[in-house]
């Protein structure tokens, strides 16, 4: 029996929606619905919590970079260079906090997951 008593709850499909909250992109949204409803236990509320902040801070870098790209022409080959280079991050965070599920670790980690417990 689990400790919240339901003798029917399935940690696997618990465990492989922590998965699916780490899916780069994808990812986002139903992470994202499960901080706006506030469903799950704590472990998903704290992965979720950390698949949204990871995905904000891409958009948002992304698009900051985007905008050097198109305004300083002379400059783009950098811009893009850079852009290519946090996506690339982006996406190898995102299985390496994968493998660290698969291995049963804390999926932590720092500076960003501080900023992901300050969301409400």
């Amino acid at each position: 029996m689990s400790r919240n008593g339901d003798p029917f709850e399935n940690k696997d499909l618990k465990r492989l929606q922590l998965f699916i909250y780490l899916i780069p992109v994808i990812g986002f949204f139903p992470a994202l619905w499960t901080q706006y409803w506030r469903t799950g236990d704590r472990q998903q509320q704290v992965v979720s919590r950390l698949a949204v902040v990871l995905g904000l801070l891409w958009v948002v870098s992304h698009g900051l970079v985007e905008t050097g790209a198109s305004t300083f022409e002379s400059w783009r080959l950098p811009w893009l260079l850079t852009s290519s280079l946090l996506t690339s991050s982006y996406f190898m965070i995102s299985f390496w906090l994968m493998v660290r599920l698969w291995r049963r670790q804390s999926p932590r980690l720092p500076g960003v997951s501080p900023l992901g417990d300050r969301l409400p």
